[in-house]
């Protein structure tokens, strides 16, 4: 069997691309309802859904560039911890009850890349390599 090692940069940016694009596209639909409105969202959008989607699709968009990775990864965990434990958490405590699932998940890929970095597909990577 190969050695899986050799991969590992390119996979951790692909998480990070991955993660990054589908926390943008819960921030457009909240914003911009696309490609479809957020189900459940109010119209309009109260002052916290708001600052919620403008991290969801900055930091989403700084994530998946991998520019600022590490500061912006841990502000986007930071909010899914904040989404969980203010609009799931009061409706149960299994996630998978109370529709938190990806709330956790989001938050934990987002502070693995604090700790990880963004790989070696990314803009953060491009500026250290410069002399």
């Amino acid at each position: 069997m190969p050695n899986l090692d050799v991969c590992a940069p390119r996979v951790l940016s692909l998480l990070r691309i991955v993660a990054a694009l589908l926390i943008m596209e819960h921030g457009l639909m909240k914003l911009f309802h696309f490609p479809a409105p957020q189900p459940g969202a109010p119209d309009p959008l109260p002052m916290i859904l708001m600052a919620a989607a403008t991290i969801e699709v900055v930091g989403g968009a700084l994530i998946a560039l991998g520019l600022f990775t590490r500061v912006a990864a841990f502000v986007c965990s930071g909010q899914m911890a904040a989404a969980y434990f203010m609009a799931h958490a009061p409706q149960g405590f299994w996630p998978a009850l109370n529709g938190g699932e990806a709330a956790i998940l989001f938050c934990f890929v987002f502070l693995y890349l604090v700790f990880a970095g963004p790989g070696i597909w990314s803009v953060d990577a491009l500026v250290r390599k410069r002399p």
